[in-house]
């Protein structure tokens, strides 16, 4: 897509743009972008792309000052808090953003589905974001790990218990993996290469795409197309609008963490006590939780599990040719029981005293 003439004021900045442009084809990343596709519900994966970007220059700054191992990993984010420069806000705008980066990845999802955004031809896109949702969980178990306070030991110990369920496929959890890299330090290069390095490729995939079959129609548009009616337009803005308004909301997600890391001081807790276990998980897994009470530590793999395994069948299973949440009710009314459904298991598990499932 070229800029148009609507897309970057005239005069010089005109002129800038189409220098910088001419150099390095910043325009031939645009693709149309329809007026509705601004709402706060159609940028929610902008949004989240630059929380991430926002957690990637934290997280560099943050690794100047950590020390994978675990005898010095709890004092290096102990110096970080007190001594290394801007650490504690640092450290703080990346444990906020990590958390609005989640919710974000969650509203995006369920935007896409309550709007039928998953249909053909972007099954593979509504794929690719179960990825990368998947990957965000990764990065954040492996960032709670990384603390080593007794929450992170106790995580790594159910990190343990998993891989031995896993059997052979589990060895990358295993501390006998190798004798001359802690566990943790494991854990800290899938946190700061593997797990970002899948994401960025991912995200590619998800960007092409985009740009490929474009912002899908409101559902309203799309179905009366179906029905006969005219098709829907792609035009109404432009790329160039679009990406300010995310960049916009990226800032807004700056500064409302930074407020958020001056404000309440981002928790540590004791150092690990290997004969206890008294912590719960961050809210993102506590749906989780109430299964490892009833059935035990299995229940956090097959849990999990059959939960991404059913997501991944909706666009292959929502087969319809309708968009609009009155046309698939069933599917609407589905997806509203399993959001209740783990309302009500969070509600537990915050209710629910803590218990010991890994033998400590």
């Amino acid at each position: 897509m070229t800029a148009g003439a609507g897309d970057i004021p005239t005069g010089r900045w005109r002129r800038t743009w189409t220098a910088i442009d001419e150099r390095f084809g910043i325009s031939g990343l645009g693709y149309p972008v329809p007026a509705h596709a601004n709402g706060i519900g159609y940028i929610l994966g902008g949004i989240t792309f630059f929380g991430f970007l926002i957690l990637a220059a934290t997280g560099v700054w943050l690794a100047q000052f950590y020390h994978p191992t675990p005898e010095a990993a709890r004092e290096s984010v102990v110096y970080i808090m007190n001594v290394a420069p801007l650490g504690d806000v640092a450290r703080g705008i990346h444990f906020w953003t990590a958390n609005l980066v989640m919710a974000t990845v969650l509203l995006h999802t369920g935007r896409i589905f309550v709007t039928g955004a998953h249909k053909r031809p972007r099954e593979v896109n509504w794929l690719i974001g179960l990825g990368l949702l998947t990957i965000t969980i990764g990065l954040i178990f492996t960032g709670t790990v990384l603390k080593w306070d007794q929450e992170g030991f106790e995580a790594l110990g159910h990190n343990v218990e998993i891989g031995d369920l896993l059997g052979a496929f589990g060895f990358w959890f295993s501390p006998t993996l190798s004798a001359s890299l802690p566990i943790v330090g494991r854990l800290y290069i899938a946190h700061v290469v593997i797990l970002p390095a899948l994401g960025t490729f991912l995200l590619i995939a998800h960007f092409l795409l985009v740009k490929r079959h474009g912002i899908s129609a409101r559902p309203a548009d799309f179905d009366a197309a179906v029905d006969g009616g005219s098709a829907p337009s792609k035009a109404g803005s432009s790329f160039a609008v679009h990406l300010i308004r995310m960049v916009g909301f990226g800032l807004v997600i700056l500064a409302v963490t930074t407020v958020l890391s001056l404000l309440v001081r981002t928790p540590l807790g004791a150092a690990p006590n290997p004969s206890i276990e008294v912590s719960k998980p961050w809210w993102m897994f506590l749906p989780f939780y109430p299964f490892e009470d009833w059935f035990g530590l299995p229940a956090l793999l097959w849990a999990p599990a059959l939960m991404i395994g059913a997501l991944a069948l909706v666009p292959f299973v929502d087969r319809s040719r309708y968009r609009s949440p009155g046309r698939r009710r069933a599917f609407i009314i589905a997806g509203a029981i399993v959001v209740v459904a783990l309302v009500a298991l969070v509600a537990y598990a915050v209710i629910e005293p803590a218990k010991s499932h890994v033998a400590m």
